[in-house]
C-alpha cells in the first residue's frame, strides 16, 4: 500500500532505523534479515532524498532530516496501533496481557505488592514487567514502549494525561541508639549531621527530595549516596547519620529495623505521585482497567498503613 508514493510498509523499517541507528539492530527489532533492512534503507533514502543514517567513525548517526522524522514517524505508528489493535472490552479473567510499568523502588516496596494482589484476584494470568526508570522515561512513553509511568508529578511531560495516585510527605530516620536520636532534632543538628541520600542512577541527577532542599537554599553534608530508596533506612543503622525518606517507607522500615522517626526540621512540600499514560491510549480498555486497579491498590496500601492496622 502506498500513500503519497511512499510504501507504508517502510514506515516500520524507518521507525526501527531511526530508533536503533543501526541496520543490524533494526533488522533484529523488526525480525527481518539485515539485507532486507539495507534494501529498505536504500528505498527510504531515495524517497526522502536524504541519507538518513550516515557512518561516523564506528557508529551510524541520524541526519538532521532523520532527527525531524523520528518522533513524527513513531507518533503515526503509535496512533495506528492504538486504533487498530484496541479491543472493545478488556476481561481481566480471560486476559494474559503483559503491562509494562516504569516505577521507582520506593513504589515497588510500598504500592506494587498491593497492585499485584488486586490484579491477581481479578486476572490471575495477567503479567507485569516492572521496569527501572530510565534517563528519559517520557521518551519511552512517547514510543509506546511502556504502558504507565509512576513518578512524581514534577517529572511528567505535559503532553500526556496524568492521574494523582497519592501524596507523600517526608520523615527522618535515625538509628535509635545514636546520640542524635536522644535529643530534639533541630534544624541546626539536622544540617550539621551526615546524611544518606538517594541519587537516581538514571532518571535525574538529583532526587526530588534534594530538589526540594535546593528551593530553600539549604545544604546538607552528604556522606553516603545510594541508587535505592528502600535501602537508605538500613544504611543509617549503627551510625550518627540521618536519612530523609518518604513517610510510608519510614513507617515500613521502623517495623523491621532499630530506627526512630523524626519530623524533618525544615519545610518540605508534599510529593504528588502520579501515573501517566500515552494520550492515544486513554480509551484502551486494558489501561483503563489498570488505572482503576492502581487506585484500588492505593486504598489497600493506606488501609494497611493505618495506625489500627499497625497495632
Amino acid at each position: 500500500m502506498r500513500f503519497n508514493k511512499l510504501d507504508l510498509n517502510l514506515l516500520v523499517a524507518l521507525d526501527a532505523l531511526l530508533f536503533e541507528a543501526s541496520i543490524s539492530r533494526a533488522a533484529e527489532r523488526t525480525h527481518i534479515s539485515q539485507s532486507a533492512m539495507s534494501n529498505a534503507l536504500g528505498r527510504l533514502r531515495d524517497y526522502f532524498d536524504d541519507e538518513l543514517l550516515v557512518q561516523v567513525g564506528r557508529r551510524m548517526e541520524l541526519t538532521p532530516r532523520a532527527e525531524m522524522l523520528r518522533d513524527a514517524v513513531r507518533d503515526v505508528l503509535v496512533r495506528i496501533d492504538s486504533s487498530v489493535t484496541a479491543r472493545p472490552e478488556f476481561i481481566p479473567a480471560q486476559s494474559d496481557r503483559e503491562f509494562r510499568i516504569f516505577v521507582s523502588d520506593f513504589t515497588l516496596a510500598t504500592l506494587i505488592p498491593h497492585l499485584l494482589a488486586r490484579a491477581h484476584a481479578q486476572g490471575p494470568n495477567i503479567r507485569f514487567a516492572m521496569l527501572a526508570q530510565v534517563l528519559e522515561p517520557t521518551r519511552s512513553l512517547e514510543r509506546s514502549e511502556v504502558d504507565l509511568l509512576i513518578m512524581p508529578s514534577d517529572y511528567c511531560t505535559p503532553g500526556h494525561p496524568t492521574e494523582t495516585l497519592f501524596t507523600e510527605t517526608f520523615q527522618c530516620v535515625l538509628w535509635r541508639d545514636s546520640r542524635l536520636a536522644q535529643a530534639e532534632l533541630t534544624q541546626d543538628l539536622y544540617l550539621a549531621a551526615g546524611h544518606v541520600v538517594m541519587v537516581p542512577a538514571a532518571m535525574n541527577s538529583s532526587s526530588l527530595e534534594s530538589w526540594l532542599f535546593k528551593q530553600h537554599g539549604l545544604k546538607r553534608r552528604i556522606e553516603v549516596t545510594s541508587f535505592s530508596f528502600s535501602a537508605i533506612p538500613a544504611m543509617v543503622v549503627g551510625t550518627e547519620r540521618i536519612a530523609t525518606v518518604h513517610s510510608r517507607l519510614a513507617r515500613q522500615a521502623l517495623q523491621n529495623l532499630p530506627l526512630v522517626a523524626r519530623d524533618v526540621p525544615v519545610e518540605l512540600s508534599e510529593m504528588r505521585q502520579v501515573m501517566q499514560w500515552h494520550r492515544y491510549r486513554t480509551r484502551d480498555p486494558g489501561i483503563e482497567w489498570l488505572r482503576r486497579v492502581f487506585h484500588e491498590a492505593v486504598r489497600d496500601m493506606d488501609a494497611a498503613d493505618s495506625p489500627l492496622a499497625r497495632k
